[in-house]
């Protein structure tokens, strides 16, 4: 006899592998499509026996490169939209609200303006830097007083630290135009980066953040039904926060220090997943990790399609896709509950 739990488990199972299938699609897709028209066939040759020659450059190189900086922060900007959700039971939480984006974007500013650094490979730590400082502010600042740090009060902070950082940018750019135009090439997000070493040295920061989301989903479910009550089950509320955040920056820090601000997609495939599966954190971070790259990789190569020859960053076609697709959501079904 099928009991409700099998008979719930089973559609999930089945969305997860058509899901799958749709990531490796797209994933070829990314490959195959560029400005410049090479044979399907030639491309999957090239690809698993590369050779000297300018096709073999642009499927290694190129288009290879910016497939997997899309996967990994594809994967790293769903999964910790869907974590940023459910720790602040706020169906409008994104990366950006704990201060990561901002954090991030001071740190390329810094290290710009003091020590002169214009490329990705040197300012990526300055990136993760400013990423772990202002999240470890916005999480002081939401712990202090009575309660701890309540969503609502992180929330709050983060929101305010985040503006405090964005006008202090704002205020540094005005004043040295060479860090200007620097800054404004990395905060628009793209893939197009053909050096693999930056995803390198971010990727274990992003796999540890990938680990600790998986351990700190199901503890979601719990905080999903208020403190009280999950203290009251054995919860302790104030470690899975912590824990939580803590996978947020690093998931998110490594995939904006790498790829620049990518707004929407951490805020809208958890919607997305959650409208497949229910609120149950665990299937929704799952979902999330999937279908985030799926996202990411088919913008990119929409970029690619429409602007001919150039392209349009990846961060410009997302958000073009996102904020009608978000309107569209909240106005057909209402934000469901977290």
């Amino acid at each position: 006899m099928t009991t409700p739990s099998a008979r719930r488990t089973a559609p999930r199972v089945v969305g997860l592998l058509v899901a799958a299938i749709a990531l490796a699609a797209v994933l070829l897709l990314s490959i195959m499509i560029g400005s410049k028209s090479i044979p399907p066939g030639e491309v999957l040759r090239l690809l698993f026996s590369p050779e000297a020659g300018e096709n073999s450059a642009i499927v290694n190189g190129m288009r290879l490169s910016r497939t997997l900086f899309g996967l990994a922060a594809g994967l790293a900007l769903g999964m910790s939209g869907s974590l940023m959700q459910g720790l602040t039971r706020n169906p409008l939480a994104d990366p950006g609200l704990l201060g990561v984006s901002a954090g991030a974007a001071l740190g390329v500013v810094l290290s710009t303006m003091l020590f002169g650094v214009t490329s990705l490979y040197g300012y990526i730590w300055f990136a993760f830097a400013g990423a772990l400082v202002a999240t470890t502010v916005v999480y002081a600042l939401g712990g202090l007083g009575r309660g701890g740090a309540h969503p609502a009060k992180l929330a709050l902070a983060g929101a305010a630290v985040s503006a405090l950082l964005q006008s202090a940018i704002g205020a540094m750019l005005l004043l040295d135009a060479a860090t200007l135009d620097d800054y404004r090439f990395w905060v628009v997000g793209s893939l197009n980066i053909t050096d693999r070493a930056p995803l390198f040295q971010a990727l274990p920061f992003m796999l540890a953040g990938a680990v600790l989301a998986v351990t700190t989903a199901p503890a979601l479910n719990n905080l999903s039904l208020g403190d009280d009550v999950a203290r009251s089950l054995g919860q302790d509320v104030r470690a899975v926060r912590l824990r939580g955040i803590l996978a947020v920056t690093l998931l998110a820090g490594g995939a904006t220090a790498v790829c620049g601000p990518i707004a929407f997609v951490g805020l809208v495939v958890p919607h997305i997943a959650r409208a497949i599966t229910g609120p149950d954190h665990r299937w929704v971070l799952a979902y999330s990790a999937l279908l985030a790259p799926v996202l990411l990789l088919a913008a990119d190569v929409l970029g690619r399609v429409l602007a001919g020859r150039s392209e349009i960053h990846v961060g410009i076609v997302v958000a073009f896709l996102g904020a009608p697709f978000f309107i569209a959501l909240v106005r057909r079904r209402g934000l469901p509950e977290l």
